[in-house]
């Protein structure tokens, strides 16, 4: 890896480009009409929750205003497939104990939009005892504290405790990491850092622990041409302090985004003629892509202007406590 200078030119075209294809495929993401009864949210609601996310973030961070504004109507139109958080009462009225509709609500609080009803049941759901059960995937349990302090929630549980029991917490033996474990390695850094906005909450010891081992793990998956993890593990990369550049990793990750946009999950395009079996090939990939190329754009445009002068905890100029509404 090199130091954080990145290429931006590369970076913007990676996340316009991302950005155009995931528009076209806005039918792909729309919900079905009994996304809260029979829909597999897996299917339906967590594509529309990734997109949220990602785009919220890219709307507010991307140093670009066409690129902003390309991510602000992106989610305008995720917020819209919610019915402007109506559908978050319906899923919690159904499924009290269900952290999803929680962790997907808290991606559009944090760009300030709420729903009165909503904000009631989450104060009352997650003070149930049911609400506050021990879970196993730990990596999860951060997700959700994040989503109880973005909507401004008390935590059910300190963040701190559950992140020494997961995966990047434990600083497992980097030999030995599997694709589940890194999967949960990134969201772990992902969730900690609320995606890189809050970059200075990851730890000096995991992030020496990070920097000495992500090289290793980048050429790995790139020779396994799982792409969304490489995407994943450069956005990691880019959440480091002084955060280095790989110019192989992001050149190979280039060479794969096809003209119009799309980045593959696994291997080369999908050669499939049925537009819903591209998307699901492609869909991940391709929003991870926009935000691994942001977070590296940002860490790039830093490593120009040197340290900031007071506070070197912002992103993209802004400080970690303020938000900005959508459009």
């Amino acid at each position: 890896m090199t130091g954080g200078r990145g290429d931006p030119g590369l970076l913007d075209r990676m996340v316009r480009d991302s950005l155009g294809w995931l528009d076209e495929a806005r039918a792909f993401f729309r919900l079905p009409p009994n996304v809260t009864t029979d829909a597999n949210p897996n299917l339906t609601l967590k594509p529309l929750g990734e997109l949220a996310e990602i785009t919220q973030l890219i709307g507010v961070l991307h140093p670009r205003d066409e690129i902003r504004q390309s991510a602000r109507g992106l989610f305008a139109f995720a917020w819209n497939e919610t019915r402007d958080g109506e559908l978050f009462a319906e899923l919690i009225r159904g499924e009290p104990f269900a952290t999803y509709p929680v962790e997907l609500y808290g991606a559009f609080t944090q760009a300030g939009l709420r729903h009165a009803e909503v904000d009631d049941l989450v104060r009352t759901t997650t003070r149930l005892r049911g609400w506050r059960v021990a879970r196993e995937d730990h990596t999860r349990t951060l997700s959700v504290l994040n989503a109880e302090q973005r909507i401004g929630l008390r935590q059910h549980a300190d963040f701190g405790s559950v992140l020494a029991l997961t995966g990047l917490g434990r600083l497992p033996e980097p030999w030995a990491l599997d694709r589940k474990a890194a999967y949960g390695i990134t969201h772990d850094v992902f969730h900690l850092t609320d995606w890189g906005r809050n970059r200075q909450r990851l730890s000096p010891e995991l992030a020496g622990y990070l920097r000495l081992w992500l090289p290793s793990w980048l050429e790995n998956w790139m020779e396994e041409q799982l792409w969304d993890l490489v995407g994943e593990f450069l956005a990691v990369t880019a959440c480091l302090p002084a955060a280095p550049y790989d110019p192989v990793a992001w050149q190979r990750l280039a060479g794969l985004q096809a003209a119009d946009g799309s980045v593959p999950e696994l291997g080369a395009a999908p050669t499939t003629d049925d537009p819903a079996e591209a998307f699901t090939a492609c869909y991940h990939s391709t929003l991870v892509t926009a935000f691994a190329a942001t977070l590296a754009r940002i860490a790039s445009d830093e490593a120009e202007a040197g340290p900031p002068a007071g506070n070197a905890a912002t992103a993209g100029g802004r400080t970690p406590c303020e938000s900005e509404t959508a459009p």
